[in-house]
């Protein structure tokens, strides 16, 4: 159950109509996690909207592309929620919403909002290398080719060498995708750690999201 980028996404399939509908401008990283939480709580009145996950890697175009989909699509909507944490724009995108008037999840980026912000913080893990279910099933798409290391594994060292272990933030108990973790982790050269974060500070911001009165 994935979202593909770029795409506007609703309960029924036609087009948005307002009457207490909110928008979820998100990295394409979190749509299959936003979509479990919808179909599980029957949120119908979340639509969702993804930007390329490969953003990710990008982060100094964040800000633009959120900003440019909350200008073309919120006018048929009561609110829109942007799913998106600072994610390594340096504040810029909290800025952004601050002047467009919409509001966007808490903290520094998702790997944060999964574990938890506090908890994640009082981690201070500095050598910790952090996976999501996303960043697992994408490994080498987002990790290992992007750092040239398909054709040059020699950089690992360079890259990773003040890393010790790294941590699988899960938000499902799936054992093949364990295991594929545990992998990462031997091809990094680092310590394997499974936690089971499951969605986190994700499901709590968006429950708090007003719900049409028809259906409360």
């Amino acid at each position: 159950m994935t979202a593909p980028d770029d795409q506007t996404l609703t309960q029924t399939g036609l087009p948005p109509t307002g009457q207490g509908r909110v928008l979820l401008i998100a990295c394409g990283a979190l749509a299959r996690e936003i979509l479990a939480l919808r179909d599980l709580n029957g949120w119908d009145h979340l639509d969702l909207h993804c930007l390329p996950a490969i953003l990710h890697n990008r982060p100094e175009q964040i800000t633009d592309a959120v900003v440019q989909a909350v200008e073309k699509r919120r006018h048929a909507y009561d609110d829109v929620f942007v799913v998106y944490a600072d994610c390594g724009t340096g504040g810029q995108l909290q800025t952004a919403c601050d002047r467009l008037g919409v509001r966007m999840i808490a903290g520094p980026h998702c790997y944060s909002f999964y574990e938890g912000t506090d908890t994640f913080a009082a981690r201070d893990e500095v050598t910790a290398f952090y996976l999501t279910d996303f960043l697992v099933r994408q490994f080498d798409a987002f990790v290992w080719k992007p750092l040239g290391l398909d054709h040059h594994p020699e950089l690992r060292q360079m890259y990773f060498g003040n890393y010790e272990k790294l941590v699988y933030q899960a938000q499902t108990d799936d054992p093949a995708l364990t295991e594929k973790a545990r992998t990462c982790a031997d091809r990094l050269g680092l310590a394997f750690e499974r936690r089971f974060t499951g969605y986190g500070d994700l499901a709590t911001a968006l429950a708090s999201l007003p719900r049409p009165a028809s259906s409360l």
